[in-house]
């Protein structure tokens, strides 16, 4: 008897408890997507808002791959650790993921410059406004696109060109998904264009348990028709 009483007034066992341990975790998280972003972050900072700047600024992202990776692989972890280790999830997560995300997010970064500098300079091209319309649309399918791939292989062991296949089909296949994709996509472009960059950095552990919450569905779909058992 006295056990279980001992056991009922376990702190972390309390909403008090559980919501302290979840704050705890977002700052930890939010902490460290800051730092392992900061080499591009800070150059970006002082880069002016011009397009001349786009290739720069694709640059300046290319750590923003991995350490989103390892931010959905550690808030994912939030839900399965036994302990309060947010620290050793994202490590985890960004040891696992990293070369992996790199040959999605720098290709997909490279096709987002070359149409972010062709729309830039499209009145200069003499080509249909139309032909701007097609771009957008483009860099849209290809964002959500990306961002499909960079969830399945935060997640899941596979190869390249299987995580570029699944991402295309789950597109289709969960609609809801890329439709919550984009609204991310929007609010982001809003919060940097409105507001300052770092201000993203500040709500980023949020913007990534929002991605991971949004993309519940096609995760466990993967999990469930491509994955085996005993697979990450």
């Amino acid at each position: 008897m006295t056990s279980d009483r001992s056991a009922a007034r376990d702190p972390g066992d309390g909403v008090l408890g559980r919501g302290t341990g979840s704050i705890y975790w977002f700052l930890v998280v939010g902490l460290l997507l800051v730092l392992t972003t900061l080499p591009g972050t800070l150059p970006l900072m002082l880069l002016d808002r011009s397009t001349s700047n786009i290739p720069l600024v694709a640059l300046c992202l290319v750590p923003a791959g991995p350490a989103l990776s390892a931010g959905l692989f550690a808030m994912r972890d939030r839900y399965r650790a036994e302990s309060l280790t947010p620290m050793a999830s994202f490590l985890r997560g960004y040891r696992l993921n990293v070369v992996e995300v790199l040959k999605l997010w720098v290709p997909g970064l490279a096709v987002l410059t070359i149409i972010g500098i062709t729309l830039a300079n499209l009145e200069y091209a003499g080509v249909p406004g139309g032909y701007g319309v097609v771009l957008v649309v483009l860099a849209v399918l290809f964002s959500v696109w990306a961002l499909n791939g960079l969830v399945i292989t935060s997640f899941f062991a596979l190869r390249t060109r299987d995580v570029a296949r699944l991402a295309v089909y789950y597109m289709a296949r969960t609609p809801l998904v890329a439709l919550g994709l984009l609204a991310m996509l929007v609010v982001a472009a809003g919060i940097v264009y409105f507001t300052f960059d770092v201000v993203l950095l500040l709500v980023s552990p949020i913007l990534v348990w929002l991605l991971l919450r949004t993309c519940d569905a096609m995760v466990s779909h993967v999990e469930a028709n491509f994955i085996a058992r005993g697979g990450s």
